[in-house]
């Protein structure tokens, strides 16, 4: 093992980084904590990574000063708790001036090793070294490793490529000069089409739809197989295989437990109501959906009524469609959802006295609130009024400081007795900010 630490290190000083397209997404990089990336498979964390590498080049430190190592290496499995000390070991041997200098150590995927959370705490509290970390799920790096650090650590989120980040991979402009002229916005319209169907994974951004498609559902298996199935030990695969096809062909719809537990039992599929909240809690740590809960100061209402699931990305829902032609309406909510949790924002979803829904009730760290509706048109006067007196509604209760419809391509300002609602097409939206 020692002569293999030995040679991941030196290969990775020879090689040469890649520049991937640059992220948004900030990694802190405070004295004393570990930056920890969470993330769905196949979103970039490894490229953010390299990105902050390139950071650190750039600023002037050596490359003998990093430490990069990925552990999904199959030369490393399996890899023990006591083996992960030869890391450290090998590397401050080969580079003895590093003891008395900040380094930076990168660990790729680290969870595939048992009993790496006291291996990082011991680096923490005796090394010079800033830690950056990545894991395929957000119990693993989000609530463990805090537990384990007891606070010493700060999770950032990565997410398939935003629509920004798209149109900065594909060589494109990526800012919003105001006001937009018609060549400009007819350009965005398209790219925006084009997103919510391709979705942001970036391997997937330049591949033929049918290999794009087949893609993705690879990405689905791995994530079943090794951050759910293996690491929970779920032997029942039947419901959970269905759960996952219907959660990601049915984007931004109510879900409710009982229901499709019943939907189930009428296809004499088995499985406990206990079950399948597990699997859900075990489908969002792994990144594959996310779900918002109704806008209630009531726990208990929070907890009765349907939670709207969201799949991670556009693509995922796209390659599991139930038909042709999904509604683009539901996947337009998804972006709008996936850009909220982009920005840090708590999210719910309103519903007033009578029955009328309002997508996204979002609220920010100084609490200021926004109430959003998405839907692709308003140009049917039925959808128009549906919209807007959910909406006026969420105003007039909840008062938040904007109430917005984003829309595919439509603009407008509209008073309402509750105040002003801005009409806003989605490309504006999303580089908006």
């Amino acid at each position: 093992m020692n002569t293999l630490v030995e040679q991941i290190i030196g290969d990775f000083q020879e090689r040469a980084l890649p520049r991937p397209t640059p992220r948004e997404a900030v990694l802190p990089a405070i004295a004393g904590k570990v930056d920890s990336l969470i993330g769905v498979r196949r979103t970039g964390k490894s490229w953010r990574i390299f990105q902050a590498m390139n950071e650190l080049l750039d600023a002037g430190t050596p490359k003998q000063c990093l430490l990069y190592v990925n552990f999904d290496d199959e030369r490393l499995h399996p890899m023990t708790a006591g083996d992960l000390r030869l890391i450290p070991e090998t590397f401050f041997r080969l580079y003895p001036e590093n003891k008395t200098r900040r380094c930076h150590f990168f660990f790729d995927e680290i969870q595939n090793v048992p009993g790496w959370e006291r291996f990082i705490r011991r680096l923490l509290d005796t090394e010079q070294a800033h830690l950056t970390l990545t894991g395929s799920s957000a119990r693993l790096l989000s609530r463990e490793i805090a537990t384990t650090l007891r606070g010493r650590s700060l999770a950032t989120e990565i997410f398939p490529f935003s629509f920004r980040e798209t149109l900065r991979h594909q060589g494109e402009d990526d800012t919003l000069v105001e006001p937009a002229g018609s060549h400009r916005r007819a350009l965005l319209s398209n790219r925006l089409r084009r997103y919510l169907e391709i979705g942001g994974f970036p391997e997937v951004q330049n591949v033929d739809d049918t290999y794009r498609l087949r893609i993705l559902q690879d990405y689905v298996d791995v994530v079943i197989l090794r951050d759910v199935v293996e690491r929970h030990g779920i032997g029942n695969l039947a419901p959970l295989r269905y759960l996952i096809r219907h959660l990601l062909g049915s984007p931004a719809c109510a879900f409710s437990v009982n229901r499709f537990h019943n939907d189930l039992k009428s296809q004499g599929i088995a499985c406990g109501k206990n079950s399948l909240h597990d699997y859900l809690a075990h489908l969002e740590d792994a990144y594959l959906v996310q779900s918002v809960s109704l806008d209630s100061r009531s726990a208990r209402q929070r907890q009765v009524n349907p939670r709207k699931v969201y799949p991670i990305d556009t693509g995922l829902a796209q390659a599991f469609r139930h038909a042709p032609g999904m509604d683009r309406g539901r996947l337009l909510e998804t972006l709008v959802f996936l850009d909220l949790r982009r920005r840090g924002m708590s999210i719910a979803y309103f519903r007033t006295d009578k029955g009328h829904e309002v997508d996204f009730l979002a609220r920010s760290g100084d609490d200021e609130a926004l109430a959003i509706q998405v839907a692709e048109t308003l140009a049917d006067p039925a959808t128009r009024q549906r919209e807007l007196r959910a909406l006026e509604a969420c105003m007039a209760d909840r008062r938040p400081s904007r109430g917005v419809v984003v829309t595919l391509d439509e603009e407008e300002r509209i008073e309402t007795a509750a105040g002003p609602v801005e009409v806003i097409p989605a490309w504006r939206w999303l580089l908006r900010g």
